[in-house]
């Protein structure tokens, strides 16, 4: 687990968590709950769930924690980007706040590493860091700690003031998957990922709203990252927008290996 994905932003995956629930429209079609049940199923079956009920124990996208998970990044001598719980999500309410603690320990013991950490649920984002001032550089997540936000449409913008308010020195948003135009103020941002969704049940992308990001992300020079135009598959619709690729990261970073 962890070597390989086929996500075009980063390069690896750590999963010390698992399971999630729905918290907006972004999470109607969710990748990590179809594989979950799809493939995942029996394996993430014989781990107790954090919450410990009958319903639970049957459901493979309970929230469970996998502390035996925690040392992956420490072990991986190539500096790699890590997308963390793409199974999950790190801030979910069920997932104590000393688990949390020990994954932001192993990212500063290994920052050989960039850390990117996706949440929906930034406000407790915020609430822990202020709780645990300890796991701060000079007052902010070090540079390769990256944290951002999932915006879906205008209902989710709220995160990002709430996103802002964190003291990071890489802040990113993910529209993925993008289901309307967006107009996002960017100050404090540092990188914007967009992206169609995919699968049996995907909603239509259209490309006036990605565009309408590129141009806001050029206007406030903030690096732009088109991930897919999506459809059936992933790969169906390609990821070109008007003739090019867009695979901008923050500048003073490495692209992924």
């Amino acid at each position: 687990m962890g070597e390989h994905t086929g996500i075009e932003w980063t390069d690896a995956t750590w999963n010390p968590v698992t399971g999630c629930t729905r918290v907006s429209v972004g999470c109607d079609n969710c990748y990590a709950f179809s594989l979950a049940n799809r493939l995942l199923a029996d394996v993430y079956r014989r781990r107790i769930p954090v919450v410990d009920s009958p319903s639970n124990r049957l459901d493979p996208f309970a929230v469970r924690l996998w502390p035996e998970r925690l040392d992956e990044p420490i072990r991986w001598s190539n500096p790699r980007r890590v997308f963390v719980n793409s199974m999950s999500d790190l801030f979910h309410a069920n997932i104590p706040d000393e688990f949390i603690i020990r994954t932001f320990r192993v990212m500063l013991e290994a920052p050989q590493h960039t850390y990117q950490v996706l949440t929906k649920r930034p406000a407790r984002a915020l609430r822990f860091i202020r709780k645990n001032p300890d796991l701060l550089v000079d007052g902010l997540l070090p540079a390769h700690v990256w944290i951002g936000t999932s915006v879906e449409n205008e209902s989710a913008l709220f995160r990002v003031k709430q996103l802002r308010s964190l003291p990071a020195r890489v802040r990113f948003l993910s529209c993925e998957p993008l289901l309307g135009a967006l107009d996002v103020e960017l100050s404090g941002i540092h990188w914007v990922i967009v992206g169609g969704e995919s699968g049996l049940n995907h909603r239509p992308l259209d490309l006036d709203w990605v565009r309408s990001l590129r141009d806001q992300c050029l206007n406030a020079e903030v690096p732009f990252f088109f991930k897919q135009v999506g459809g059936r598959t992933p790969k169906s619709g390609g990821r070109m927008l008007d003739g090019r690729e867009w695979d901008e990261f923050p500048a003073a970073l490495p692209k992924p290996c």
